[in-house]
């Protein structure tokens, strides 16, 4: 039997908190490896879709109940999570409320778009810049040839 090997399915959030002005976003810091500033997101489970696990992960890290907008973009560049070969599926999302750290966020924090943090995690400040350029100029990503 052949057995294959394929990239893990995985979700990022981007969060805009409808209830502030300029509908900042949700980071979370990692508690676990790689360290530092991240989306809300994680791995897919068995048996889930990725809409599911998009709802699930956002209130396990963020005790935010989301609603989403929309699938954004797929990211699958092989290097973008240092542990293993992943692909995020990205869904814009929309939250109200306070966020909490919880589950796999160590601290929580709420941006202005201006105001991200650098460097970020995996391939989040690509991910980040792209959303960008669609909030403010309704430009979707390019895809890579």
């Amino acid at each position: 039997m052949t057995s294959y090997r394929n990239p893990v399915p995985t979700v990022d959030l981007i969060i805009e908190l409808l209830d502030r002005p300029q509908r900042p976003i949700v980071l979370i810091e990692r508690q676990n490896p790689p360290h530092g500033w991240a989306l809300p997101g994680g791995f897919v489970d068995y048996g889930e879709s990725v809409e599911a696990a998009a709802v699930r992960e956002a209130e396990e890290e963020t005790s935010l109940k989301v609603n989403l907008i929309e699938q954004f973009q797929v990211y699958s560049d092989p290097n973008r999570d240092p542990r293993q070969h992943t692909l995020s599926i990205v869904f814009l999302a929309t939250a109200t409320g306070e966020p909490q750290a919880q589950d796999d966020a160590k601290t929580i924090a709420v941006f202005e778009p201006w105001e991200i943090p650098s460097p970020l995690c995996f391939d989040h400040d690509r991910i980040l810049q792209d959303y960008l350029h669609y909030r403010y100029y309704g430009m979707r990503p390019r895809l890579m040839q």
